[in-house]
């Protein structure tokens, strides 16, 4: 027996089949755990909540807004009691206020809306204006300007979000971090910017061409020398599993972990078996378990910073 729908998934539906009046395609984005989808030209997160008598309330987490930002076109649809009362805003531009929002432990962020449809800001009366973008359909239908860039796929920005993740855990934990991929933006920084190492340093055992190519490694300082203890591949297409053969150049260093990033279990398994006798080495890691670590680890430092200890 299928469980009745409740408002918020209704409304959310209803969205979706407004979106295809206006002779737009609409996808799900299955690498995300959140309700997104492409949507005409953009990639759309979509909240609902029900009628309220002076606000409506959205509880999304950290982690959630975050990957959307981070990729191409992205907004948020807030859907607020019916579908002709949809606030359709650039995701960038909330993320940005996310300092002005209040949030508990865990970063979910308690986003207001209130009856003029401004999301409610901390300090009296600060708003944060949203007439623009009340039922904006506009926003969604029209083709993004990328100015001397590529537009990437939602794959190849989630693969840059866990990159600059991976490095700034490193950071947190006092590692010297490197990442091969320089260009690539994680919150509009550069990889490079939040790489505390800007080359690969050479080691003895590891052949350079591999190893300056790992997506993340983490690094301890000995003297003058860098001693890696963690290497990190992102997996996020089942065709490309070149990293495991990558991160095995470290295989002389014993004290290195080795981690696959992905959510393809079966996928990791096949692979494992071509380097059976390497496995114990390896570990796999679900993506959101490091949206999860990153999370906390932001959270703790915080903590740390807030209370002087």
């Amino acid at each position: 027996m299928n469980k009745p729908l409740s408002n918020s998934d209704k409304l959310s539906f209803g969205f979706l089949e407004k979106a295809k009046e206006f002779q737009a395609s609409v996808e799900l984005i299955k690498v995300l755990k959140s309700r997104t989808y492409r949507i005409g030209e953009a990639n759309v997160l979509v909240r609902a909540s029900s009628d309220g008598n002076r606000r409506y309330f959205f509880g999304i987490n950290y982690i959630t807004i975050e990957e959307i930002a981070n990729l191409e076109n992205p907004f948020i649809a807030f859907i607020c009691g019916s579908i002709e009362k949809t606030i359709i805003i650039p995701a960038k531009l909330l993320f940005k206020e996310l300092h002005q929002i209040s949030h508990d432990r865990n970063g979910e962020y308690k986003i207001n809306i209130d009856k003029d449809f401004n999301i409610v800001l901390a300090g009296r009366g600060n708003r944060l204006d949203c007439k623009n973008f009340i039922n904006n359909w506009n926003l969604l239908l029209s083709p993004p300007i990328f100015e001397n860039e590529k537009p990437k796929s939602v794959e190849e920005s989630l693969h840059s979000v866990l990159q600059g993740r991976l490095l700034e855990i490193g950071n947190i934990r006092g590692y010297q971090t490197f990442c091969p991929d320089k260009s690539k933006k994680f919150n509009e920084r550069k990889l490079e910017e939040i790489s505390t190492l800007q080359t690969c340093p050479v080691l003895q055992f590891s052949d350079y061409n591999l190893l300056r190519q790992i997506d993340v490694i983490w690094f301890k300082n000995r003297g003058n020398n860098f001693i890696p203890e963690y290497a990190f591949e992102v997996e996020l297409s089942t065709g490309v599993w070149s990293g495991v053969g990558r991160m095995a150049t470290l295989m002389d260093y014993k004290n290195v972990a080795f981690y696959v990033i992905s959510n393809d279990r079966k996928k990791y398994s096949q692979v494992m078996n071509s380097f059976s006798e390497y496995e114990e080495r390896y570990k796999f890691i679900a993506n959101d378990l490091i949206g999860d670590l990153y999370s906390a680890e932001l959270n703790l430092k915080e903590l740390k910073y807030n209370i002087g200890l």
